[in-house]
């Protein structure tokens, strides 16, 4: 039996993935406000205490960690300049250094028990960046994916194998949020497939990536955005 830890369970893509997950096969440790473990990941420490618990309820081995919680939140460029800098960081320490952390014990424990998967569910901002209001999150997002490829070429003689996962607009509460407030028809026009990406299409990805991907496919980034950014 696998057990996943999966960050971001609650809602959205990580309510999707720990269905998709949990008819697999596997057994799903969740990270969220209203259902798992509970931590708040804006918090310093809170990363390691839900690793320690996660790691306490699955009998002291996790086999994959599926880093999905995050948040986009605005941040006005000519804002005041202390709520500026908080905004950056906040989003900074929730998609990127939180799932650092988590990614550094996992790592370190995989090298003690002999492999393990990492999944990161990052955005196609890392690549084609986002709106004058989401510096913040598209440069998160991009060092999620480098720190993918960074433990993808470090750690691959351990057994431990890292994979990205890119969405483009999912229909969530954030994504719809965010089209209507950027009028939703203009941008449903630049992705050529006509609609947003249902959060079990990136599910299933994720299902994939933890679960069957090959051993050779480590370091992989896919893309989940209806041809509205190809690399």
């Amino acid at each position: 039996m696998t057990t996943i830890l999966l960050t971001g369970s609650s809602r959205g893509i990580g309510a999707a993935c720990a269905a998709a997950l949990a008819a697999a096969g596997a057994t799903v440790i969740g990270h969220g406000t209203h259902s798992g473990i509970a931590a708040d990941l804006a918090e310093r420490g809170a990363a390691t205490g839900l690793w320690a618990r996660a790691l306490d309820a699955a009998g002291g081995r996790i086999d994959v960690l599926v880093n999905n919680a995050g948040v986009f939140e605005a941040n006005p460029l000519d804002g005041e300049d202390a709520a500026w800098v908080a905004g950056w960081e906040r989003t900074m320490r929730i998609n990127l250094t939180a799932t650092a952390e988590l990614s550094r014990l996992a790592v370190r424990h995989w090298r003690q028990t002999g492999g393990g998967r990492l999944v990161n569910v990052a955005s196609r901002a890392a690549y084609r960046g986002d709106s004058p209001q989401h510096w913040h999150y598209a440069a998160s997002k991009a060092g999620m994916v480098a720190m993918t490829k960074t433990i993808a070429r470090g750690y691959a003689a351990d057994g431990i194998l890292a994979f990205a996962v890119c969405p483009g607009f999912t229909m969530t509460g954030m994504a719809e949020d965010y089209l209507a407030s950027r009028g939703g028809d203009r941008l449903l026009a630049d992705i050529p497939l006509g609609r947003v990406a249902e959060p079990a299409e990136v599910a299933e990805v994720v299902r994939f990536l933890a679960l069957d991907a090959p051993a050779s496919m480590t370091g992989a980034v896919l893309d989940v955005n209806g041809a509205s950014y190809v690399r």
